[in-house]
């Protein structure tokens, strides 16, 4: 009488736990390169160059409060004229310039409008306007 046999199994290779392990290595890796990022050096006294382009870009911020205040960098000036002025100066030192324009709720749209067309004029195109996430 014959026994009967099973057949041996292939060896199998399960892909699953593989492709689970692939993409943790990857998370763990982009997450790592992030923290990488800030170069930690000595401290030392850079010497100074005038040939040099910063490619810093500058933010100002315009406020204009209910009262019908308007501050420039938390100063406070007394027309758009003034903002205006005070960009041009600025916009000549730096061609990258981008101005944020915090407007109360209660004031007029024509107000804002006005401060946009004075920051417009002086030749900066990068104006934006803050708002509260909902």
């Amino acid at each position: 009488m014959k026994i009967p046999r099973s057949t041996p199994k292939k060896a199998r290779i399960e892909i699953i736990p593989m492709i689970d392990t692939m993409f943790f290595l990857l998370v763990f890796f982009m997450v790592a390169t992030l923290s990488m990022t800030m170069q930690n050096s000595l401290p030392v006294n850079l010497p100074h160059a005038s040939g040099v382009q910063s490619d810093k870009q500058q933010v100002f911020t315009l406020t204009l409060t209910k009262e019908d205040k308007l501050f420039y960098d938390k100063e406070e000036i007394f027309s758009p004229a003034d903002a205006a002025r005070r960009l041009e100066q600025q916009g000549k030192e730096n061609k990258q310039t981008s101005v944020i324009i915090n407007a109360d709720r209660s004031v007029e749209h024509g107000r804002v409008i006005e401060l946009m067309d004075a920051v417009r004029q002086t030749g900066i195109t990068k104006i934006a306007v803050a708002v509260n996430p909902s």
